[in-house]
């Protein structure tokens, strides 16, 4: 039996049907609202208002479930590799080992980035921003690798050649900027060893590749491949609703990820805990701060638009940080900052009654640094890691039935309709 919604308006009863999802979500389905009663719902920041139904992420921010194609966040850090959650991602199932071996050799073969590229590389202005470079690359390349046909067979040479040279882009953008010599991927190294060697190797320090530390990026991608419709997603949707190439889709995506507030989270936290620390590293006047609503300082990595308790990534990412920093014989002050920060904050009835709990950003930025990744590079790696979340979402909404061009409605707050005054009467 069917569920609806019932309400009045002018005087007349109207019916919208209710949706459930596989996991007991429910939403109202008003598709037909505007049609049928000349009025538009009014949600600033969309946090109420549900733009697809998905296969692909399912949260539940209330007991802090995460999980990808209906496996948990935890088994796939523990056992998956990011390769193989991004086959899952964009695929629906795990890879069989012939497709997963497939699927490697893909990777590999279109690795390379064409040498004209180079130049643009080399032309952007010293102190350029990485994020923004690595959106006009990923924007630049459908000129170098165009769509050929739309077979099943030619999208996923494409969406491979994107997962395959963004790494590949990141790394060069890096040596680029340092003016070393660009080190090309080698077709004997996994995905994350490869990314790794093509940014620290050099003819005087050859890189050494530690399986742990490759195992902790592997870990680190996984927890950033999808989130659902975040910020960057539905830009991405958005634009890819437009029927633009995929590029371009995934240049948005990257555009929406720069941002402070999504995916430059990682280096406002790292910012915050270096302040911190210049200042004494007192954590529990760092906190009666962030209470106090006329003070600007805020605790950045706590509390998510979502999640109402722990971070599930945030918990396997502090897990990632205990593991890497003892094997690369480091010692951070700013980790015992953020542990230290974290203690004080959980047992303080402020932040437990504004269930403001760790997210993934509040270790990403520790981590980061421990594997020589620069600041302006965090958010790069954020984006690498998404990428195949994006590429899966695009996909569906490209297959979706029920397909129509994005379009949001307004509510009107201007002036009425009004003259124009002439220059000289003004």
């Amino acid at each position: 039996m069917s569920e609806y919604v019932k309400f009045e308006f002018d005087g007349q009863l109207y019916e919208f049907p209710i949706i459930t999802g596989t996991e007991g979500e429910k939403a109202i389905d008003i598709a037909a609202l505007r049609k049928k009663t000349g009025l538009i719902t009014l949600d600033p920041g969309f946090v109420n208002t549900g733009s697809c139904e998905s296969q692909i992420t399912f949260m539940d921010g209330e007991k802090g479930v995460l999980r990808y194609r209906g496996i948990s966040i935890e088994e796939l850090a523990e056992h998956s590799t990011f390769v193989e959650t991004s086959y899952l991602l964009m695929n629906g199932e795990l890879p069989t080992l012939e497709e997963l071996t497939n699927i490697r050799v893909q990777l590999n073969d279109q690795s390379l980035v064409h040498e004209d590229m180079q130049i643009f590389f080399q032309n952007f202005p010293r102190g350029a921003s990485p994020m923004g470079i690595l959106s006009a690359m990923v924007n630049a390349l459908r000129s170098f690798y165009p769509e050929l046909t739309h077979t099943e067979e030619a999208i996923n040479k494409t969406l491979l050649r994107l997962l395959s040279k963004i790494r590949t882009m990141a790394a060069m953008s890096y040596k680029i900027s340092r003016g070393h010599k660009v080190v090309y991927p080698r077709a004997d190294l996994t995905y994350c060893a490869n990314f790794l060697n093509m940014m620290f190797d050099n003819p005087v320090n050859p890189y050494e590749i530690d399986k742990d530390v490759v195992k902790a990026l592997n870990v680190f991608w996984i927890l950033h491949a999808d989130h659902e419709q975040n910020c960057s997603t539905a830009a991405v949707r958005v634009v890819g609703s437009g029927r633009v190439n995929v590029y371009a889709a995934i240049s948005a995506g990257i555009a929406a990820l720069w941002g402070p507030l999504h995916g430059g989270a990682n280096i406002a936290v790292f910012e915050m805990l270096s302040e911190i620390a210049k200042n004494g590293g007192d954590v529990k006047y760092a906190v009666e701060k962030a209470k106090d609503r006329d003070d600007p300082f805020r605790l950045m990595g706590f509390g998510h638009r979502v999640y109402k308790t722990y971070d599930p990534r945030a918990k396997i990412m502090k897990e990632m940080v205990d593991t890497v920093l003892p094997k690369l014989n480091i010692e951070d002050p700013l980790l015992d900052i953020a542990k230290k920060l974290e203690e004080v904050a959980l047992k303080d009835e402020y932040f437990i009654d504004h269930n403001l709990y760790p997210n993934v950003d509040f270790y990403s930025g520790i981590f980061l640094r421990a594997l020589g990744i620069p600041v302006n590079m965090f958010t790069v790696m954020f984006a690498i890691g998404r990428l195949p979340g994006w590429i899966a979402q695009w996909r569906e909404s490209m297959d979706d039935p029920h397909w129509k061009l994005n379009r949001p409605r307004q509510i009107y707050i201007g002036p009425k309709q009004r003259k124009y005054i002439p220059m000289d009467k003004r």
